[in-house]
């Protein structure tokens, strides 16, 4: 079987709950297949919970059964240790043993990421960026695969902490899964896919199959016109007089990786430059700082990224 058909049952898998958001889908899975973490920003009600769930319920274990799946409802009052765990006193030994907190498994939900501060927001910085936690002197390890989907609401204030732009650079790729059109809206009133559908969803592949498709994924071949055209568009957003932040090395890694994995799931094994085009606003709009909050980022990204790849083309 060959790998991109990995990809592909990994998102007919998700479209049975998630309907008519192929895309999105698209983006999701190129983004978890680079290694990277993943905020879904959109109105309540929307499916933003139960992408999660859809994901974990469709990667089973090689021996059996599901992904470790946790689930973080973050609040105002959560402290740092309700996420990361913490060393706790055993009378019966008389030492300390390190109750793991929701952090260490394979999926972690961070629901309303943004209801809780940012001392603890800051708890998820370390899993995020390398893969492990650090408790006193020790360091512990999540399970692989790893990786974050986080959610928030971007048209409430009330309770809710902006995220740092450490936070935000974390996160390879902002996503908005916005509303389904009439055909998938009659589909979803017909057979609840969160409610019904989702507790019956079979696996559509391995651990094994999963991780042999991220390698893959980093074999991907990438012109280096192309990765000059990275480079200059992630400059281009550190001297753009609109930002009075730039995007940083990380976010030309993670464009370059979702770009190879994108390339994957779409069937090739090359980049072009349809893949930049696709990924600028997703990979590099929600890590730059505008200096008049009137002005859109998105827009601006795409303007920047179209700009430099039409260039390419001149060559």
């Amino acid at each position: 079987m060959k790998i991109e058909d990995t990809a592909e049952r990994l998102i007919r898998g998700a479209e049975k709950i998630i309907r008519g958001k192929r895309e999105f889908l698209e983006y999701l899975v190129a983004a978890v297949l680079a290694k990277g973490h993943v905020l879904i920003e959109d109105n309540p009600g929307l499916g933003k919970t139960t992408v999660a769930k859809t994901l974990a319920k469709l990667i089973s274990a090689d021996n059996g059964g599901g992904l470790l799946f946790k689930r973080i409802q973050f609040t105002p009052d959560l402290l740092p240790y309700d996420i990361t765990g913490v060393d706790v006193f055993d009378p019966e030994t008389a030492s300390f043993r390190f109750v793991p907190g929701p952090v260490l498994a394979n999926i972690v939900l961070a629901d309303e990421i943004n209801r809780t501060t940012p001392k603890v927001q800051s708890a998820l910085l370390e899993v995020m960026a390398e893969c492990q936690v650090t408790i006193g002197s020790a360091t512990h390890y999540p399970p692989q695969p790893f990786f974050v989907v986080a959610t928030q609401n971007p048209v409430e204030s009330e309770g809710t902490f902006p995220l740092p732009a450490a936070q935000l650079d974390r996160f390879m790729m902002r996503l908005t899964l916005g509303y389904p059109d009439r055909d998938a809206e009659l589909s979803i009133l017909e057979d609840d896919p969160s409610g019904h559908c989702l507790e019956k969803l079979e696996p559509a592949l391995t651990v094994s199959e999963f991780i042999e498709a991220r390698a893959a994924a980093e074999k991907v071949f990438c012109h280096q016109n192309l990765k000059e055209a990275i480079a200059d568009i992630v400059r281009d957003t550190r001297i753009h007089r609109a930002f009075v932040l730039g995007a940083s090395p990380r976010a030309g890694l993670h464009l370059l990786e979702a770009a190879k994995s994108l390339a994957l799931v779409r069937g090739r094994d090359f980049v072009t430059d349809e893949d930049l085009v696709s990924l600028v606003v997703p990979v590099l709009a929600h890590r730059v700082k505008l200096r008049d909050p009137r002005a859109q980022a998105e827009k601006i990204i795409r303007e920047i990224g179209l700009a430099r790849i039409n260039g390419l083309k001149k060559v």
